[in-house]
């Protein structure tokens, strides 16, 4: 006969662990949790902070696009005049550099590498990117701790990467919304309510694996009796997920279901079909925002080295970085700077997209951070200097807004410092070697 400590595997236990993982659900922000302003939970503390990443291919161009002046007093290049609209509310950040430090440059990939980890290795390690930290700190109770979208059809057009390493993105917009608002979503404005069978079952098979805690107990020493409290304590937590979920949500005004979608995340090639793609994937991860499913999502136009390129043209933006030279007259690419334009476009339209959505006395734009960033400094030579990136949204009034930063010859990494302590994430050094960031950048953080 076997003992229970040999019908308790661990196959067993992590089939539970999955099973509940797979279907964890955050509380929506319910109107009763807020102060009598609106702008605070009624305890005091602020109200929710999300995250969103957003990426575009081969950087803006030469050095002649960086704004001669700093702080609120500068004029953004002619490739995001579409940005105007938000300069108040936005900031840019430019002269940072990844140092290879000795490592060999994998151009598209080094770079962010060492951007978005704090690490530049000869290997291809990517772990804990910056959205995967700030994910960990913000989003680890939520029913999704973060969704990685692409809009080229490459599923590896992602730059999110946990302990475990990368995400793959997901390029359909209808799997997406399937994933997000098909039968596991519980709609928190619905008349009616009824708790799905499947959940059921799991929260039954956690149930079960709980009861044969005290049995198991008694097999093992000390030392494995604290493994199993921390396990334990753990799946206590993915249990109450369930029981959540399992319960009614309060109604949350904000939370829209968005229509049916029928794009199913094929390969694309002309940049004005990615954008199209983009603005569903956009207007999916408002409502997905809105309805508190994540607190962290991040949009990728395509891998660094695209093939997406405009009608008419045989000729992609990559190779076009590549082969077509700087107009002496204009001092740049003009081909590849109406890509930029293009992409600029759609960062733009994903803002006020954001801010359209009002919660409390402000809007979600207002209690996030949008993070825009890109693969390279300028992209005819593929360089790892002279960074932009820029962040939108008020953060919950974390930070200070309107303002151009330049810090030539810096660690670009300090910017990325800086946005993960804004998010309250409790690191003060972010990434080793010439890379690693130890001051935030001064005058951002409120």
């Amino acid at each position: 006969m076997k003992s229970k400590i040999e019908m308790l595997t661990r196959r067993r236990v992590l089939k539970g662990m999955m099973a509940g993982g797979a279907v964890t659900f955050g509380l929506p922000l319910l109107d009763c949790m807020l102060n009598s302003n609106g702008n605070a939970l009624a305890a005091g503390e602020p109200l929710p902070t999300r995250f969103a990443s957003w990426f575009w291919p081969l950087g803006l161009g030469e050095d002649e696009w960086r704004p001669k002046a700093t702080g609120a007093e500068y004029e953004l290049p002619m490739q995001m005049k579409v940005l105007e609209p938000l300069k108040k509310r936005m900031n840019f950040f430019t002269g940072g550099q990844i140092f290879l430090d000795g490592v060999a440059n994998q151009t598209h990939f080094t770079g962010m590498q060492g951007l978005m980890t704090g690490k530049v290795t000869a290997s291809g390690d990517f772990f804990n990117s910056v959205d995967g930290v700030i994910a960990d700190h913000i989003s680890s109770r939520s029913r999704f701790k973060s969704l990685v979208a692409g809009c080229n059809g490459d599923p590896k057009a992602s730059w999110t990467a946990f302990a475990g390493g990368k995400v793959s993105a997901e390029t359909s917009p209808l799997a997406m919304y399937t994933r997000i608002f098909g039968p596991e979503f519980a709609d928190p404005n619905a008349a009616d309510f009824k708790p799905d069978p499947e959940t059921m079952v799991r929260r039954s098979v956690l149930s079960s694996i709980s009861d044969d805690r005290k049995a198991l107990e008694k097999w093992v020493g000390a030392g494995d009796r604290q493994k199993l409290d921390y396990y334990f304590s753990a799946l206590r937590s993915l249990e109450q997920k369930l029981d959540i979920q399992l319960q009614k949500p309060a109604p949350l005004p904000a939370c829209k279901r968005p229509g049916e979608l029928t794009d199913d995340g094929h390969p694309i090639s002309l940049v004005s079909e990615a954008m199209g793609r983009h603005d569903i994937f956009a207007d999916l991860f408002a409502y997905t925002l809105a309805c508190d499913q994540t607190r962290v999502v991040n949009i990728n136009i395509s891998q660094g080295m695209t093939e997406l390129r405009r009608e008419g043209d045989t000729t992609s933006h990559h190779s076009h970085t590549h082969e077509e030279p700087i107009d002496l007259k204009l001092g740049y690419q003009p081909k590849c700077t109406e890509f930029q334009k293009i992409y600029f476009k759609a960062l733009y339209d994903f803002a006020v997209t954001l801010d359209s959505i009002k919660e409390g006395d402000g809007t979600l734009l207002d209690h996030m951070m949008l993070f825009a960033y890109t693969d390279h400094g300028a992209p005819r030579i593929h360089s790892l200097r002279n960074y932009p990136m820029m962040t939108i949204g008020g953060v919950n009034g974390a930070i200070k807004t309107g303002m151009h930063f330049s810090t030539p010859g810096e660690a670009a990494t300090r910017v990325t410092l800086t946005i993960q302590q804004a998010m309250g994430v409790p690191i003060s050094t972010w990434g080793t070697g010439s890379n690693q960031a130890t001051v935030p950048i001064s005058g951002v953080l409120a």
